[in-house]
């Protein structure tokens, strides 16, 4: 790819924009010889589609993989991931291993979901095995804390139905699919207040395997402090840290838009719980991204034209368990970051940087150092180094945080990042 890289987007947005002009790029409309294209969603349907779909050329990409939901749909990802389980199930890998009581000791970083109306008749076989639980109910096709409640009692369930003119749970095709999963009411919490955790992660390939996780993300803070109360389940500023819920809230702090970067994180856990246990939630943390990648890797449509920056939400619990949340692929199109919010918004635009030259590493369009704030897991040179093989085989030992992992185990876990 010769001279300089002619770039597009339909998403006016500033964080884009910047980032391609400082890096001197030219920038032409869709109509001309472009070789970078910044799509939306939409956009990416009508590039791939059948009927109105065109074949890219050798030095042309594109930020999106063509069915990228199966990966940030909320149902469709749970889907994938409990067919990765089955599989691995299957095969015999130590990685599916079950407890007594038939929960995943490794593979459990997902919280117990279902889908409705399809899956209904299974999620109250299951409420009932603990009635006094607490569920979230979320909009498969919904973002920004949209259409989200809470609920824990069987009869909200039907007053939902009923509110969305569906007549009965068997009729699915005139309703909005949702994913209900257990609530986790133990959050780890800081100054008595709930938070989740961003993270950003470019996959560049999906077979083999090769994604760059940016080292600089961030927790989003809820504005009031949390409470396990029935009484505020309605409250969404205790329970859903979006911020675009969060920046309506009488307490929403402008300035610092609720949000403290990951080091800070690190070092309040060093602080309080150890050094040994905060890089062991770290590791945990870094395992569970690569799992949930490999989990959809086998059904992504893998064009070499194409790259994805996914922003992973991750809960901790009071136990220092990470569990996965959502992942969406639409973040860079909602930044909503206060000017002076602590670094965030210069993340944001380093991750921008970052992930575009990671776009120039896979394509050969420049010279590429590898920088310092990201880290990279190679499938070839984790298999290569036995990374994986051992993983696997000390799987009892080493993965996850209910098997006990060891100083040793963790390292090895590690050597999968680089």
């Amino acid at each position: 790819m010769a001279g300089k890289v002619k770039w597009v987007t339909d998403i006016e947005k500033s964080v884009l924009i910047n980032n391609f002009e400082k890096r001197g790029w030219v920038q032409v409309t869709e109509n001309e010889d472009w070789n970078f294209y910044w799509m939306s969603v939409q956009t990416i349907r009508n590039v791939f589609s059948v009927e109105t779909g065109y074949r890219l050329s050798d030095d042309q990409i594109v930020n999106h993989f063509p069915n990228h939901y199966e990966l940030t749909r909320k149902d469709l990802m749970v889907k994938n991931i409990k067919r990765y389980r089955k599989e691995l199930e299957k095969e015999g890998s130590p990685l599916a291993e079950k407890d007594e009581n038939g929960k995943y000791l490794y593979l459990d970083f997902v919280p117990v979901t279902y889908m409705l109306p399809a899956d209904y008749n299974l999620f109250v076989e299951e409420f009932r095995k603990s009635p006094s639980s607490t569920w979230i109910m979320k909009p498969c096709g919904k973002a920004q804390g949209k259409g989200i409640f809470l609920i824990n009692k069987l009869s909200q369930i039907k007053k939902w139905s009923r509110d969305s003119k569906t007549s009965s749970f068997v009729s699915q095709s005139t309703k909005e699919a949702y994913v209900i999963s257990l609530y986790i009411n133990n959050p780890l919490l800081i100054g008595g207040r709930k938070f989740d955790l961003r993270l950003y992660v470019l996959v560049s390939t999906y077979r083999p395997l090769r994604c760059y996780m940016y080292k600089l993300g961030f927790c989003r803070f809820c504005t009031v402090k949390y409470t396990p109360s029935t009484s505020e389940l309605d409250n969404m500023f205790v329970h859903l840290t979006n911020v675009a819920i969060q920046k309506h809230g009488e307490d929403y702090n402008h300035i610092h838009g609720g949000k403290w970067t990951v080091n800070n994180l690190r070092l309040y856990l060093e602080s309080t719980r150890g050094r040994e246990v905060t890089s062991k939630l770290f590791d945990e943390i870094h395992w569970i991204i690569v799992q949930s990648l490999k989990a959809v890797a086998p059904v992504m449509n893998n064009d070499k034209h194409c790259f994805e920056c996914y922003g992973y939400d991750i809960i901790i619990d009071d136990k220092l368990k990470p569990w996965l949340i959502e992942v969406t692929v639409t973040w860079a199109h909602t930044l909503a970051l206060p000017r002076g919010a602590v670094g965030h918004q210069g993340a944001h635009c380093n991750c921008m940087s970052l992930l575009l030259s990671c776009t120039e590493c896979f394509t050969h369009i420049t010279a590429f150092a590898f920088p310092s704030n990201l880290m990279r897991y190679d499938e070839e040179l984790a298999q290569g180094d036995g990374a994986d093989r051992e993983l696997r085989s000390r799987a009892g030992q080493s993965l996850g945080p209910k098997a006990g992992r060891s100083r040793d185990s963790g390292r090895t876990v590690l050597t999968t990042w680089k």
